[in-house]
């Protein structure tokens, strides 16, 4: 388990990640798989520099610590009727479990349209972009966010092979929705918390975010899509294009 010292300095390198070139590896990503048969995305063009690992002795990259974070945001389909949201979260462990095993990107998309709450999440990650896109373009966006996130979570899945999710708290959120912690154990004997942001929607529970060591990851995605958008003159449009490549 990661002492105090090293996640200041985990917090330290992305925060800085975030400011300096939070977009790159997301721009290089577009450029190779346009230029690559689908599916054939060297991991090499889309990792920039290493930094200490927060699960132990090897290296975290800033897009593997997104990947790992949508390996948790990927919480799967229930009723919300006479469920509790821990009871949901317990109750779908094994399924989220197959999905980051299986490698499937599809699989990933699969579970992802149906549970997470892909309009708020794509939405928000817009920020003030968010005006400009068309209405007619944000099923496209979903789509292509989506298929982004499912490609990169499938390619990193085998890296963090889950053993076992354990359900330990359940707690009102600060605003709406409610907090229900985890605790995620790695098949190599490490282990890391989740807490996960579960909304109602409707008579269905969705995830709308996800922290891993302490970090909001939707906070991620909203970085790195409007650093995009900015550096290809405000278009969100551009970015609808690179997603779907």
């Amino acid at each position: 388990m990661p002492n105090a010292t090293s996640l200041q300095n985990v917090v330290f390198i992305v925060v800085q990640s975030l400011t300096e070139r939070p977009h790159a590896w997301l721009t290089d990503f577009c450029i190779y798989c346009s230029q690559s048969p689908r599916g054939s995305v060297d991991r090499h063009m889309i990792n920039p520099p290493l930094t200490r690992s927060p699960l132990g002795g090897a290296c975290v990259r800033f897009p593997q610590l997104l990947a790992m974070s949508f390996l948790a945001l990927i919480a799967l389909s229930a009723s919300a009727k006479a469920e509790s949201p821990a009871g949901y979260m317990n109750r779908v462990a094994g399924e989220l479990m197959a999905a980051s095993r299986s490698g499937s990107a599809a699989q990933f998309a699969m579970v992802i349209n149906n549970n997470a709450d892909i309009p708020s999440i794509g939405i928000t990650a817009l920020g003030t972009y968010a005006r400009s896109l068309r209405k007619t373009d944000r099923p496209k966006y979903y789509d292509g966010m989506v298929n982004f996130i499912a490609r990169y979570a499938a390619k990193e899945a085998p890296n963090y092979p889950v053993d076992k999710i354990i359900v330990t708290a359940q707690s009102r959120g600060a605003t709406y929705g409610t907090y229900v912690d985890t605790r995620i154990k790695l098949a190599s004997g490490q282990s890391y918390d989740v807490r996960w942001h579960v909304v109602r929607r409707g008579n269905r529970y969705k995830v709308r975010d996800a922290q891993v060591i302490g970090f909001w990851m939707t906070s991620f995605l909203n970085n790195l899509f409007q650093n995009f958008i900015s550096e290809n003159g405000g278009n969100p449009g551009s970015l609808v294009v690179a997603l779907n490549r």
